[in-house]
């Protein structure tokens, strides 16, 4: 994807659309800073060029490499933050595994069975419980209100 020279003051909303992208050149822009989350979901980014006085994203230790020439700083090889030497791994919660996110960003993937908050929850969701009691409550508050406004109702 090859955004240089586009004349781009900050990054464009339509970015995060594009997480499939491979290689990814935003030389030649004026951009002054990447904000936090700007390449989430971007697992496959392997090649980002930014001008030079932005840092690759998520730190150089997120990068294989970081190569800085005269007009532009080119960051290759993203690295799996979750299994990272560098620093401490991802504190995960129990019953979830670490996942790549993009450049330096990682998220917790509930194991299975386990799903909801913190992956505390064990099983699936029960949704013939849940759609039983919301269809119940929906049809008895109906036929309550049918009954006690029918009367208001005009007859012609």
């Amino acid at each position: 994807l090859d955004l240089s020279n586009c004349s781009l003051h900050s990054v464009p909303p339509g970015l995060a659309e594009a997480t499939a992208a491979i290689v990814l050149d935003l030389t030649e822009n004026p951009l002054t800073a990447l904000p936090n989350g700007s390449f989430l979901g971007f697992i496959h980014l392997q090649s980002l060029a930014v001008p030079l006085t932005l840092e690759c994203p998520g730190g150089s230790d997120a990068w294989q490499d970081v190569t800085v020439d005269r007009s532009s700083r080119l960051c290759q090889g993203q690295r799996n933050a979750c299994n990272s030497s560098v620093g401490l791994a991802w504190p995960c919660p129990e019953n979830s595994v670490c996942a790549p996110d993009g450049p330096g960003l990682v998220q917790c993937l509930c194991d299975s069975p386990f799903h909801g908050y913190k992956c505390l929850r064990e099983g699936t969701f029960p949704m013939l419980l849940f759609g039983g009691i919301l269809g119940t409550a929906t049809v008895s508050l109906s036929l309550l209100l049918w009954g006690t406004q029918r009367r208001k109702a005009k007859t012609p």
